[in-house]
């Protein structure tokens, strides 16, 4: 017999994410080596330069509290790797600088490989086709996962199973995935087998996702070995019907996913995360037209003709991509510089939105009166929520005005928005905030 683990925890700020580590991850000592200079790699979802509040990439201050929890653990291998999107990827754009990842990581003495350069290993995929993986990934002891939980609309969800596309080599091999999406993805997650996932749902994303969706706020993290079970509760967790996540009704087909996972997950009180269910991820007509399985392959053929290769790298065709939804993402070439942020003390209530949301665990607000501090990462997640607009930018925003001109009032709004309220919380005993059960018959996937 086999233990089905998953544990949900209520988070909001740094000190409230490292305490829910301290308290879960206990329960999954055994996915770690022993070996302490064994080679751990952590993959979060860097698929935009969107920020983490948007709720296209896993959150800093989920990272910051990971890597600080593994070097408390004396883990002293321990890299961060993602593979962005193969459109910033072959724009040239360095997604895990722009995120602040590189600088965060640095804090902790760890390493980011960006894994679309990394050397690979050929994987089989679906119809005969193989497909190169990023050695860093395959070789690591452990690999753990931190997931963005959103919708996306082409997989339904894009949760633990999805995520692992980071690890494949370049756009060549990321764009194999689409002969096949919910077959590859599934082929992928074997071949990889992550030891342990957390999934990001502190500030999630509902409707056209993955890029192009709306941040809810959730102040939620979900833990969990199998990447079938924790996807199937968080599409739970989101009100998402099971049967629309493209992967894991793959997964079902296969038999990676049983009547014994669904009657462990009916067991269990799985509240909506956000009081009610996730918006779905509808696209626009002529997006859903030619993305349909049936005629994609059609779609690929011609955006890999160098014609359509040579347009799509045109700021005006790539408008025009964006403008139609056949694109999700703007790639703006124009990089940030940021001067330092000041305080307008008469626009600022004291409220301390601007601390839950530091990944540094700064009172930002004080930092932006004191003219600055070295240990601010510039990741501007308190700039983007403070609801008063008493931080102030002093700089060129470039790439990130493309952020502020979609989302604005949706991150502002994060700051008056709490997680839905359902009584669980960290007070609750752990027969409410834990769900473990033995189960005969309960293989793990």
């Amino acid at each position: 017999m086999t233990a089905y683990r998953l544990h949900l925890r209520r988070a909001d700020s740094l000190a409230t994410i490292r305490r829910a580590l301290d308290e879960v991850l206990p329960a999954y000592a055994h996915v770690f080596p022993a070996d302490k200079a064994a080679p751990i790699l952590v993959k979060p979802n860097l698929n935009a330069n969107m920020n983490a509040l948007t709720g296209n990439t896993t959150d800093l201050r989920l990272l910051a509290a990971l890597l600080g929890f593994l070097r408390d653990a004396g883990h002293r291998d321990v890299t961060v790797g993602e593979g962005t999107n193969s459109g910033y990827y072959r724009n040239g754009i360095g997604v895990i600088g722009r995120l602040r990842v590189d600088a965060l990581a640095g804090r902790f003495g760890v390493p980011v490989v960006d894994l679309n350069y990394a050397p690979g290993r050929p994987v089989p995929f679906a119809n005969g086709v193989t497909a190169q993986v990023a050695a860093p990934a395959l070789d690591a002891a452990l690999v753990v996962n931190l997931p963005k939980l959103k919708t996306h609309f082409e997989a339904g969800m894009s949760v633990c199973l999805k995520n692992l596309m980071g690890c494949l080599v370049g756009q060549e091999n990321k764009k194999k995935t689409h002969q096949d999406l919910a077959a590859n993805i599934v082929n992928l997650n074997a071949a990889l087998r992550p030891g342990l996932h957390i999934v990001d749902g502190l500030v999630a994303m509902e409707g056209l996702g993955p890029t192009r969706g709306t941040p809810v706020r959730c102040d939620r993290l979900v833990f969990g070995e199998d990447p079938y079970l924790v996807d199937a509760a968080c599409a739970r967790l989101a009100g998402f019907p099971e049967a629309a996540v493209a992967p894991l009704a793959e997964a079902r087909r296969r038999g990676l996913v049983g009547a014994a996972m669904g009657a462990f997950l009916d067991g269990l009180d799985l509240p909506l995360a956000a009081g009610r269910p996730f918006a779905p991820p509808r696209a626009g007509r002529l997006a859903a037209f030619i993305h349909h399985p049936r005629r994609q392959k059609y779609f690929l053929a011609v955006r890999n003709m160098a014609l359509f290769r040579y347009l799509a790298g045109t700021d005006w065709f790539g408008a025009l991509l964006f403008a139609t939804g056949l694109r999700q993402d703007v790639f703006c070439r124009d990089e940030l510089r940021l001067e330092g942020l000041g305080l307008e003390a008469a626009a600022c209530d004291g409220c301390g939105i601007c601390r839950d949301f530091c990944p540094s665990g700064l009172d930002p607000a004080a930092v932006a009166e004191a003219g600055g501090q070295a240990d601010c990462l510039g990741c501007l997640y308190c700039f983007a929520v403070c609801p008063r607009r008493a931080l102030r930018f002093h700089g060129e925003m470039g790439f990130f005005a493309e952020q502020v001109r979609q989302y604005e009032g949706h991150l502002r709004a994060l700051g008056r928005a709490r997680g839905a309220t359902d009584g669980e919380g960290a007070e609750q005993g752990p027969a409410r905030r834990t769900a473990e059960a033995r189960r005969a018959g309960c293989g793990k996937a």
